[in-house]
């Protein structure tokens, strides 16, 4: 019996999860009960002292695995981290975009963003452990997910930075055909009662609903790059998920600051460009020193001081080019 518990739960005590999900939930209960009970518009202070608060825990929790798995563990789980937080960045970008095109005050903007990280942690606990399973059982995957890294890192060198208009995506058109969408906002809902606002009887879904769904669908789309990336890095489906889920929690507290000032990491997509084809090499190399297959390998310390090298000149290149 223990060990089929061992064994579903990742190798780790059934307690280790529960403790984990017990501080993320207990989080978001201090964050929508406690800090945004009132529904205020978050500003940039605010939005930025509640990243730090995250980012705190996300490194307490790191230090922790350091302490019960070992220093390794600990460095993949805090390289893990950066990777996630720092691929994630542009889904601010996406997020700000959906806002907008749909008129969502600010106000309400932290309601989306705290529901859908419900969402988030049920998607990407469901994607990590498909992805664990076919690692597990078919360990060329690895090199598949490396040479995916490698494809996506090379094309976001060269992409072009405009986003496609939200009118322009067609999950976009299909959803305004098939959901009844109410033609404004009602207060902070998202679905109302048609008869009780001059509509047609039945439920109908408000704008926020439509955003809270497009956000949801982002963060898929962008979870299929982050995750081999982190894969790449560690396959410790619990290292793995928690650094997602940790990286996902502050950046969703930090959007407020970035939205506004979006602009000043315009160059940051090359150094993450660069973080995924080193990702992608580091994990193929991998693959082939486990087959013996090579002598070279690249250690976890040495991948967290490249990716945390790549990342902080990434960030300095691009407010020293967009400083005026």
């Amino acid at each position: 019996m223990m060990e089929f518990l061992m064994s579903a739960c990742a190798g780790y005590p059934l307690w280790v999860w529960l403790m984990f999900m017990l501080i993320v939930f207990a989080l978001l209960a201090f964050d929508l009960g406690v800090l945004h009970k009132d529904e205020h518009e978050i500003s940039v202070a605010e939005s930025l002292k509640l990243s730090l608060f995250y980012i705190a825990a996300g490194l307490a929790f790191g230090g922790w695995v350091t302490w019960y798995r070992g220093t390794d563990a600990g460095i993949q789980y805090v390289t893990g981290y950066l990777v996630e937080k720092s691929l994630s960045m542009d889904n601010v970008f996406v997020m700000a975009l959906i806002f907008s095109s749909l008129s969502i005050p600010r106000s309400l903007q932290h309601r989306v963003l705290f529901w859908g990280i419900l969402g988030v942690i049920v998607m990407r606990a469901v994607m990590i452990g498909l992805g664990s399973v076919l690692v597990t059982n078919f360990q060329w995957v690895l090199l598949v997910f490396g040479l995916f890294l490698i494809v996506t890192g090379v094309k976001m060198l060269f992409a072009d930075d405009a986003h496609p208009a939200l009118d322009d995506n067609r999950f976009y058109q299909w959803l305004r055909r098939h959901l009844r969408l109410t033609p404004t906002l009602i207060g902070k809902a998202f679905m109302v009662r048609g008869e009780q606002h001059g509509m047609a009887r039945g439920w109908w879904a408000t704008p926020l609903l439509l955003t809270l769904v497009l956000v949801e669908t982002a963060d898929l789309v962008f979870a299929v790059d982050s995750i081999p990336a982190i894969f790449a890095i560690t396959q410790d489906p619990f290292l793995v998920y928690t650094s997602n889920i940790f990286a996902i929690l502050g950046l969703r507290a930090l959007y407020f600051a970035l939205s506004a000032m979006v602009d000043r990491f315009h160059y940051l997509k090359y150094a993450l460009a660069l973080v995924l084809v080193f990702i992608g090499v580091k994990v193929g190399l991998t693959y082939l020193h486990d087959q013996h297959l090579t002598s070279w390998h690249i250690s976890s310390p040495v991948s967290l001081a490249v990716t945390l090298s790549l990342l902080i000149g990434g960030v300095l290149y691009s407010l020293n080019r967009t400083r005026q």
